[in-house]
């Protein structure tokens, strides 16, 4: 018999109307009832803050961090972080000390020093700590994980991984500069683009592999309209003798979101793009061109009913991904509140991942300015 999952609570700090990743993470949360958003302080913008509150039907908001902190953290089974990224860390310490588990918003932090002082926290508090990248959550990448963790394609020689975007170069439709919101246009230790979508990609890297970055060499310039860098190229060795092209960009005309992985093995390769996201290219060494999805005879993660919603034929999109991935988070955080130990996943991104991730975007950051190959240092 089946036993029947308690719905978490959840806090959110950020993530108001006015934010397209608090709408997603609000819808996601909700999907499969596994959380239930209580409470919040959603923007430090009183009237947004309410906005939101009545919008969403909460009761329970707050103006301040502090405020919430005070009355929420007895009632609520975790707190989300969506703030921008250089904000994170002290919510996020914060709410470790105060023994309130945290799902936090890509990217961790913007810097590697504050990752360090989280992972502190983590292991003085015992902590729990969950980073969401949600691109993972998509049903055929995680068919691409089995189809390589099983041997499919033999041994990995290399990969490349593209995220290319045009939000940064493009006009609007009155012929102006785009706007971005003011928090993307400063670059820091870390590039801004890197943060924003660098660490997607070697998340991704990591999710498929389990494989480690050793040493990487780069480009990066800037093209677009915004005195930061929005183009960066770079090639990477991984552990187990992988090599890996990795290219992100938010001056490429033509591309909205243009993620797509293509992992080649000695046996057999597979590609993947997230604008056509309900097939998995297959080909392999005896000439073998195969294209898969949710409905085909050798599918074996892809077909199971958590990710079905609809059948095959209506594409699993963004922000089904994101609820996949929660409730991934939902059955770890589940564990870690009876026994405040913390249950190994693949689909499951903790301090650790993200540490490695801010490490080879620093790698990144010297390689372009040294103009040689830098080792990835923790």
């Amino acid at each position: 018999m089946m036993t029947k999952s308690k719905t978490l609570n959840l806090g959110f700090i950020g993530g108001g109307i006015n934010s397209a990743i608090g709408k997603t993470h609000e819808i996601a949360t909700h999907i499969d009832h596994k959380f239930k958003l209580v409470s919040g302080c959603f923007s430090t913008n009183k009237d947004k803050n309410q906005e939101t509150a009545d919008k969403w039907s909460i009761d329970r908001y707050y103006n301040n961090f502090e405020e919430f902190l005070e009355n929420e953290r007895n009632q609520i089974d975790a707190i989300v972080i969506l703030t921008p990224t250089d904000q994170h860390t002290e919510y996020i310490i914060r709410s470790i000390e105060n023994t309130i588990p945290v799902i936090c918003e890509k990217t961790l932090t913007d810097n590697i020093e504050d990752a360090y002082k989280i992972k502190k926290a983590i292991d003085a508090n015992n902590g729990f700590l969950a980073v969401t990248y949600n691109y993972t959550g998509y049903p055929m990448v995680r068919e691409m994980q089995h189809m390589i963790e099983i041997g499919k394609l033999g041994k990995i020689i290399q990969i490349n991984i593209q995220m290319p975007q045009e939000s940064f170069i493009r006009l609007d439709k009155n012929g102006g500069k785009p706007s971005p919101q003011k928090w993307r246009l400063h670059d820091k230790e870390i590039s801004m683009i890197s943060l924003d979508l660098g660490t997607h990609l070697t998340n991704m890297i990591y999710f498929l592999t389990n494989e480690h970055p050793l040493e990487v060499v780069a480009l990066g310039n800037s093209f677009g309209h915004f005195n930061v860098t929005d183009n960066i190229i770079a090639l990477a060795k991984y552990t187990n003798n992988i090599d890996c092209h990795i290219w992100y960009s938010k001056s490429a005309l033509g591309h909205k979101n243009g993620l797509k992985v293509e992992v080649y093995g000695t046996e057999g390769s597979l590609s993947w793009y997230q604008m056509n996201p309900e097939f998995l290219q297959f080909n392999d060494n005896e000439g073998r061109n195969i294209i898969l999805d949710r409905s085909s005879k050798d599918i074996h993660i892809a077909d199971q009913e958590r990710y079905n919603r609809f059948k095959s034929g209506h594409p699993a999109g963004f922000i089904e991904a994101f609820a996949n991935h929660y409730e991934d988070i939902h059955a770890s955080l589940t564990t870690y509140l009876k026994t405040f130990n913390h249950e190994t996943t693949n689909y499951v991104f903790g301090i650790d991942q993200s540490l490695e991730s801010l490490a080879t975007m620093v790698a990144i950051e010297k390689s372009i300015k040294c103009k040689q190959w830098v080792k990835v240092g923790l």
